[in-house]
């Protein structure tokens, strides 16, 4: 299925979780969020929460430097 994470066009496998997501996405990184059309998904709910085709993802992590 095609959605976009941070703005970018991406093709995830079909029935992915945004656990799954981070999983690929968020290595090296241990204090991530993620927004999934907008809206904040819970770390307790990545696991339970299934992707769409078209979502809108942004996966954050924090950076530091001033």
């Amino acid at each position: 299925m095609q959605v976009t994470v941070n703005g970018v066009a991406t093709v995830l496998a079909d029935d992915s979780t945004v656990a799954e997501l981070v999983a690929e996405r968020g290595k090296g990184h241990d204090r991530i969020a993620v927004a999934r059309n907008g809206d904040v998904v819970p770390r307790s709910g990545w696991a339970s929460t299934r992707l769409s085709p078209g979502d809108d993802l942004e996966v954050l992590a924090p950076t530091a430097g001033g």
